[in-house]
């Protein structure tokens, strides 16, 4: 088997990142801003980190990167001060691991003086995030890229809102300014397709005019460089190319999940791989589907209830989770009274799992798009046959 574990995708890492950093007249939108959706587990985070970031350090751009799931303790601005504290931090620190990769810049190894207040950074009475970048751009001449993964987490709370504006007035002071030596950019990415996309289309948002653009998923390239790895270790069974192609299609081109089935595959007797194949991967979605719906069960037959109301209200999310009706609706489903405390807590802890969002107030609806399809389709197995 190969030692090489890592997929890259020079060719769509490089294009992004030249129609990020030098766009063409079609492209100048990204000046704007990039929200890039595509549902989870399907590589992104892989992607950004592996790919795309170094495409981007490659160009000469220096790159700050966030992920709002990485500490769900911690709000969306709370996160990203700190990545920006800590990267002003090491531009002023000598002989920094980020000094020293910005070599080629000529910024030197003794740091860089920011005349930048770095312990209160977009906190009230200190340093603003515009004036951070403004700073960094001045100082590395570069263009200073921000990388908010998962960022529709900022939705639906007053906090996530500022820092929306908050970046909005940086980017604007950076780009805006005569003779800039370089620019502030942003890429944020999310798992919500609809959500990413309003955030481009409504005038009252933040970066209304922005790029909204689906993520590539993993293609049959991946497949077979998977296939290719394990195609020389010994005694393996595998199956053919069209088959596993289909088959990481029916996983929801979840790379994880196609390893899990060709796991699987060895376990398996006979003499038709692609046969076993094809009941493996359908059997590992469903799986992977119960999986995501479990965290629903957990929560009891009134967090069931609520997931389905919310579930029921569309991409675009439902209001009145608290109103007469919906209580109405949860007592008919548990068989008991239900008052707005109760409903309340249940919302509280499917919003801290990141089960639900807020996009709006007093609006909720379900994080992963899969999951609602997936509730959805078991939804219409279970009804019963029209009547004749």
């Amino acid at each position: 088997m190969s030692t090489d574990s890592l997929f890259h995708r020079d060719l769509y890492a490089g294009q992004m990142a030249e129609q990020l950093l030098n766009p063409g007249p079609l492209d100048e939108s990204t000046r704007s801003g990039v929200f890039l959706s595509g549902i989870r587990r399907v590589g992104k985070t892989t992607f950004l980190r592996q790919d795309l970031i170094p495409a981007l350090e490659a160009r000469g751009a220096l790159v700050i990167y966030v992920d709002l799931w990485a500490d769900p303790a911690k709000s969306p601005s709370a996160l990203v001060n700190e990545a920006v504290r800590q990267t002003l931090l090491q531009l002023q620190t000598p002989g920094s691991a980020l000094l020293k990769r910005l070599r080629g810049l000529r910024l030197g190894a003794a740091g860089l003086s920011l005349d930048i207040e770095l312990d209160r950074i977009g906190e009230p009475g200190g340093s603003t995030l515009a004036q951070a970048f403004e700073a960094l751009v001045a100082k590395t001449k570069t263009n200073v890229v921000l990388i908010i993964d998962e960022v529709q987490q900022t939705l639906g709370t007053d906090e996530g809102q500022a820092l929306l504006h908050a970046l909005k007035a940086a980017r604007d002071a950076v780009n805006a300014k005569p003779g800039t030596p370089g620019r502030f950019l942003f890429i944020g990415t999310g798992s919500h397709k609809s959500l990413l996309a309003e955030m481009t289309s409504r005038r009252a948002q933040p970066f209304a005019g922005a790029l909204s653009a689906s993520y590539q998923v993993l293609g049959k390239d991946f497949v077979q460089w998977q296939l290719d790895r394990l195609a020389s270790a010994p005694g393996l069974t595998l199956p053919s190319l069209d088959a596993a192609w289909e088959g990481f299609q029916t996983l929801g081109h979840r790379p994880e999940e196609l390893l899990k089935a060709l796991r699987q595959l060895q376990q398996v007797g006979g003499t038709d791989p692609d046969t076993a194949w094809h009941i493996i991967c359908a059997t590992l979605a469903g799986a992977a589907a119960d999986a995501d719906l479990k965290a629903f069960d957990d929560l009891g037959e009134l967090g069931k209830a609520v997931f389905e109301r919310i579930a029921s209200g569309g991409e675009q999310g439902i209001s009145g989770l608290f109103g007469a009706e919906s209580l109405a609706f949860y007592s008919e489903r548990i068989g008991s009274a239900v008052d707005a405390s109760q409903v309340q807590k249940v919302v509280d802890k499917m919003v801290g799992a990141q089960l639900i969002i807020r996009p709006s107030h007093g609006v909720y609806t379900i994080a992963d798009p899969f999951v609602r399809k997936v509730w959805q389709d078991k939804q219409a197995l279970l009804a019963p046959p029209p009547k004749h």
